[in-house]
């Protein structure tokens, strides 16, 4: 009786995705102004042999303009302050914020503005702009999943690879990894 139960449930479940997947994303059109208090921004990067660090930064903001009628019009801008950036290990964080690594100093704001808004399925979109840290600018691109739409309220997971290289920030590679792993939560309120 559970395992029937259980099978109709599985069953429904997977027949009412598709439903809220429509749903959401008719539903999702609009402009967002980030909530920092409600998301994250976090990063890790390897190091050889294993281990590593992960970090996140506290402070940023940005918008996000969901056009439903042509999704590649969508907007994605994000500010970040560098100064946040948090290890929980002091040392990490001075060296962070020095000028061999974000110059917080000289460059107080990482940006990301998207050039183009890519859709890959019913909840996920392939976001591609210019990321300019320490005074460069390259193109880099970050998946992003619809992970909930409610009373005006959007969440996205995003998630990408940057070479930190590109950026002046090599600085201890090969020993840690060049390559910055980003897992972000970004949840905006429509208005």
């Amino acid at each position: 009786m559970n395992a029937r139960i259980f099978g109709l449930a599985a069953i429904a479940a997977c027949l009412a995705v598709p439903v809220y997947a429509a749903v959401a994303l008719s539903a999702a059109a609009g402009s967002y102004t980030i909530s920092p208090a409600a998301s994250s921004i976090r990063f890790t990067i390897g190091k050889a042999g294993g281990g590593g660090f992960d970090g996140a930064f506290a402070r940023f903001k940005g918008t996000i303009r969901i056009d439903n009628s042509d999704v590649g019009r969508s907007k994605v801008n994000l500010t970040i302050y560098p100064e946040s950036v948090g290890t929980g290990q002091g040392r990490i964080d001075a060296f962070l914020r020095s000028d061999a690594v974000f110059d917080t100093a000289n460059n107080p704001e990482i940006q990301f503005r998207s050039t183009s808004v890519t859709r890959t399925g019913d909840t996920t979109a392939l976001v591609t702009g210019r990321l300019t840290a320490r005074g460069k600018t390259f193109p880099e691109k970050f998946t992003a999943e619809l992970d909930g739409l409610k009373s005006g309220t959007i969440k996205f997971h995003v998630t990408g690879k940057v070479l930190r290289s590109r950026y002046g920030m090599d600085v201890g590679t090969p020993l840690y990894s060049n390559v910055v792993d980003f897992d972000m939560t970004l949840t905006g309120k429509r208005g």
